[in-house]
């Protein structure tokens, strides 16, 4: 796997790729990465080696505003703070969390589609999808419902709050992982944020156990989700 860094204006992100590419118009899956960690996170990484090795895809991946090399503004500081605070007086996180990944969805959203237009003006890419679980969710949702050139998505672990809306824009496939018992995210939450996809094709993947414990198998599973549905479309 080639792991190339990049810069798009003042964006880093991470570029994965077969090493060796025999097929033009190879599909490119964007994933969004988790809250607290950065585009070059294990999990990352592993998810990009699954894509790549198994089905010969480019994976993308960049830090969220105020995470991995970007610089903390006074406004992210203030509202980490404040999950720190609330997390060690054992209240509900959901209120804070939503709002700040719809403040960094804001800022995301459109340098994601800075960063596609780059990619696709500088490679021979074929179809486009979204990976991303949690704040990736909270970024990739609005990401998707804008974003034409993306066809099919992975999401999960998130509350409805602030994703509803632009949950009922998307038509794409997705597939949405959802934790049974998530301490964080009631499973009504998570359940009426999957119902409000306008896609005629989507499936929910729920497994028992808390936040934490989403089974390291649902990744294989979103990654032949993703190869069935860009493969199909070349």
């Amino acid at each position: 796997m080639l792991s190339r860094d990049f810069t798009v204006g003042d964006v880093p992100g991470v570029l994965w790729s077969p090493a060796v590419t025999t097929v033009d118009h190879t599909p490119l899956v964007l994933m969004g990465h988790g809250g607290g960690t950065h585009c070059k996170h294990p999990s990352m990484t592993g998810r990009a080696q699954l894509l790549v090795a198994g089905f010969g895809f480019h994976v993308a991946v960049i830090d969220a505003p105020g995470h991995g090399d970007r610089p903390r503004t006074a406004h992210d500081e203030k509202e980490i703070a404040e999950l720190f605070r609330t997390r060690a007086a054992g209240e509900p996180e959901g209120p804070i969390v939503v709002r700040y990944n719809a403040y960094l969805a804001s800022l995301a959203v459109p340098e994601w589609r800075m960063t596609l237009d780059a990619l696709l003006a500088l490679g021979d890419y074929g179809p486009v999808g979204y990976f991303g679980l949690n704040m990736g969710t909270a970024v990739g949702v609005p990401l998707v419902a804008v974003e034409p050139r993306i066809v099919a998505a992975v999401f999960g672990q998130h509350w409805p709050d602030a994703l509803a809306e632009a949950a009922k824009q998307i038509t794409v496939p997705i597939e949405f992982d959802l934790q049974w018992d998530d301490e964080h995210i009631p499973r009504e939450a998570g359940l009426a944020l999957f119902d409000a996809f306008g896609s005629e094709e989507k499936t929910l993947h729920a497994n028992a156990g808390r936040h934490k414990d989403l089974p390291r198998f649902e990744a294989d599973s979103a990654v032949r989700f993703l190869a069935r549905h860009l493969i199909r479309t070349t």
